[in-house]
């Protein structure tokens, strides 16, 4: 057969897998926008639910997400981003360092109530820290690790040799080096590994029904001891375990149109903070 002709029939296999794609995505974001809009409100996203969660917004559930996605935040970027340093710039390559490599790899793959399970045996039973905010947090946190290892990773690996042989050989030490040269330009790739990483963290819901998030809590938050609630279990419960399916569905698809409105501000915010720094390596 001729190339030209099995490359256009490859093209187009393609080319429907891909529409095929594009119109499931489509027309989930359809369907959930156009039943969510109708709850979608200031006072919606302002209130606690109640009433059994047949009334009211989801504002403990906003303000719980908002608490353990920061927290995770804390926790895994500098311990992701300083192993990958150490991984990339000082580890002397060989196989431990390949083992460790394809550990990491391995370990993004795990399913998210694994993390869950080890989160409750590990900090929330073996380290006394109970149930809440914090092992919450923590689990999280080591979930994403791979993500933001692996990103940060193939972020200092494409910063050219020669920016690390220019500073040593103006004699600077090899971490000012790393600080001052190769860093700046690993930013972008660092930053947007790291906040798709949060993304996930912020929609997972299996690691938090064990480690932490409530069914329902009339207060936020008081200390990182405490139970919280969360945007991604408030949603499970109204879809899958409440008494009253029909009575809570609209609520449930503005919870949901509210938890993918907030993955999609961070990865616009991932999108607009790599092309900052991009444009600002650019100039310099």
């Amino acid at each position: 057969m001729n190339k030209k002709i099995t490359e256009k029939i490859w093209f187009s296999i393609c080319g429907f897998f891909a529409f095929l794609t594009v119109a499931a995505l489509g027309l989930l974001l359809f369907s959930i926008i156009r039943e969510g809009a109708s709850v979608l409100s200031w006072s919606f996203v302002t209130q606690p639910p109640r009433k059994n969660m047949t009334e009211g917004g989801i504002w403990p559930a906003l303000v719980g997400t908002f608490y353990v996605a920061s927290l995770t935040v804390l926790i895994s970027v500098p311990v992701g981003i300083g192993a990958a340093i150490y991984l990339n710039e000082y580890a002397k390559q060989g196989v431990i360092v390949r083992v460790i490599r394809l550990s990491i790899r391995n370990l993004a793959g795990v399913p998210s109530i694994v993390y869950g399970l080890f989160g409750l045996a590990i900090f929330a039973a073996t380290l006394k820290l109970g149930t809440g905010l914090l092992t919450a947090a923590i689990t999280l946190g080591i979930m994403v690790l791979p993500w933001v290892i692996t990103a940060s990773e193939e972020a200092l690996k494409s910063v050219p040799i020669s920016f690390r042989e220019g500073g040593l050989a103006l004699g600077a030490t090899k971490w000012q080096t790393i600080r001052q040269l190769v860093l700046p330009s690993a930013i972008p790739g660092m930053a947007t590994g790291s906040i798709l990483g949060l993304a996930r963290a912020a929609g997972e819901t299996a690691p938090i029904i064990l480690t932490g998030a409530a069914y329902f809590l009339p207060q936020l938050p008081s200390s990182l001891m405490d139970g919280f609630m969360a945007l991604p279990y408030h949603l499970y419960i109204l879809a899958t375990q409440h008494a009253q399916a029909t009575a809570v569905r609209p609520i449930a698809y503005g919870t949901a149109l509210v938890l993918i409105l907030l993955v999609i501000l961070l990865n616009s915010f991932a999108i607009v903070l790599r092309n900052y720094y991009r444009q600002k390596n650019e100039l310099l």
